[in-house]
């Protein structure tokens, strides 16, 4: 071996032994160097007896935007829109438990107005409904049950505002559930119950006939229609009669002047006609109607009316009155008798004793 060829590599094996022994020393630097400029990063490392290695750059992509800050700012952007998400669902959740609570404290307003009702407290069972309205305004059987007792608070024929106000405001919640529910019969025949009351009979009888727009067989609804007729024919009569000092006897009013007679046949002919048509659909639709019964016996009277001029006529619709009047009487005698002969078997008297 050369004399050169020897000392260089002596004199690597010393540069090694010092590089071994400078990484291997406390407190010195490895010979492993970490540099970091901006971004990039390397490593350099020294390879005995062939110098420093750097390895090659990253591959940049022109127009291309960093990697680390996008990772970053996706990162954050994922974590807002969590948090976000999270405080929704929180709120959503206390929302709904709150509707909850109200809903429960709504049916418990509306249960005790119910009972309220059931014992005639009627000022108590308003503000019960109230109470469940306000609770729960979707509550439909509150807003009906309110409209209810509003109307147990009308006076039938108090003409004062107080009544009347009372009257108008049960009838405009039944207009608000006719609104939801064009339907519903309950509401009509309520709204024409409480202008019967309040004597707007003409109203209360287009709500009766709405009524049996949506049930052609309910009794009571063709009842009160012609009852309303009854109502005003009746009226018609007394007002002719009474200025020429003529009371109305029920049987023609024969004696009564024909000029009176003629105008109050123009009067009453339509309501005649109707009434009897809606008093014979009632009876029709209920057994041992004696209601019904009994205002076909008036309403053939205001027919007998009509007559005037035709004797055989007149003495055919008294007839038929009187008839109607017998049929009312007995059907009334025959439901009583059997409602105060109880269930059968023991019965309790007036005073208390068993029979």
């Amino acid at each position: 071996m050369g004399a050169g060829k020897g000392r260089y590599i002596q004199a690597g094996q010393r540069s090694f032994r010092s590089i071994w022994d400078h990484r291997q020393t406390p407190g010195l630097a490895s010979p492993v160097r970490k540099q970091f400029s901006g971004r990039k990063t390397g490593v350099e490392l020294f390879h005995p007896g062939c110098g420093i290695s750097r390895p090659r750059p990253e591959a940049e992509i022109p127009g291309a935007r960093p990697i680390g800050p996008c990772l970053k700012e996706k990162d954050t952007n994922m974590n807002r829109l969590a948090r976000i998400t999270a405080l929704a669902i929180a709120l959503a959740g206390m929302v709904f438990s709150m509707s909850g609570c109200d809903k429960l404290a709504a049916r418990d307003q509306l249960n005790k107005g119910v009972e309220a009702y059931k014992g005639t407290h009627y000022e108590e069972a308003i503000n019960h409904f109230q109470q469940a309205m306000k609770l729960d305004p979707s509550l439909a059987t509150a807003k009906s049950y309110l409209a209810t007792a509003l109307a147990q608070n009308v006076v039938a024929g108090l003409d004062t505002p107080e009544n009347l106000k009372t009257a108008q405001d049960a009838i405009d919640i039944f207009m608000e559930v006719l609104a939801k529910n064009p339907h519903d019969v309950n509401s009509m025949k309520n709204i024409a119950s409480i202008n019967f009351q309040i004597k707007k009979l003409d109203e209360a009888k287009i709500w009766q006939k709405k009524v049996l727009a949506e049930d052609p067989k309910d009794p009571e609804a063709a009842y009160t229609v012609g009852v309303i007729d009854w109502m005003e024919a009746h009226q018609n009569t007394l007002a002719a009669l009474a200025p020429e000092g003529i009371n109305d006897d029920g049987e023609g009013n024969v004696k009564a002047p024909k000029k009176v007679m003629d105008t109050l046949i123009a009067q009453n002919a339509p309501l005649v006609e109707e009434g009897l048509q809606y008093l014979t659909q009632a009876n029709d639709n209920r057994a041992n109607y004696d209601e019904a019964m009994a205002y076909l016996n008036l309403i053939y009277r205001r027919k007998a009316d009509l007559d005037f001029g035709n004797e055989a006529a007149r003495k055919e619709d008294v007839a038929k009155a009187d008839e109607w009047r017998s049929k009312a009487m007995e059907t009334r005698r025959i439901v009583e008798a059997k409602k105060n002969a109880g269930p059968g078997g023991i019965t309790m008297g007036d005073n208390g004793e068993l029979k």
